[in-house]
């Protein structure tokens, strides 16, 4: 199970999320994690470049933070997740007006997948 985002994931979430919700950095001359909300405290240096990722956490919190809450749910065949969208009809019930559904074998993919899928709908 992955505790975080991996290069490739961290490059593309860094053009979507504001930084400061990462939780980690990835160094980018190797993969060592660095647990650490500061760039410049001693690991990297001017030689080496880091990226920021993001764990399971830091992505839902994301999510918390601007008010989506998920449905996830999860079985031998994977990660799913659901976001859906409701609108008040005659001030009694709720209607679904738009959902939107990630599946991976992962929950950092799972997240990841949710994110992009929502930043393509433009609600990110």
């Amino acid at each position: 199970m992955k505790s975080y985002t991996n290069l490739e994931q961290s490059q593309k979430l860094a053009d979507i999320l504001p930084i400061e919700s990462a939780d980690m950095f990835l160094a980018l001359n190797g993969t060592q994690p660095v647990m650490s909300k500061y760039i410049d405290d001693g690991f990297v240096t001017a030689d080496n470049t880091a990226i920021p990722c993001w764990s399971l956490a830091a992505l839902l919190n994301y999510l918390r933070e601007i008010d989506v809450f998920p449905e996830i749910g999860a079985d031998k065949s994977g990660v799913t997740m659901n976001i859906s969208f409701y609108d008040v009809e005659d001030e009694s019930r709720l209607v679904p007006i738009r959902s939107i559904e990630a599946k991976t074998e992962d929950f950092v993919d799972t997240c990841y997948e949710m994110i992009l899928k929502m930043h393509e709908q433009k609600l990110i």
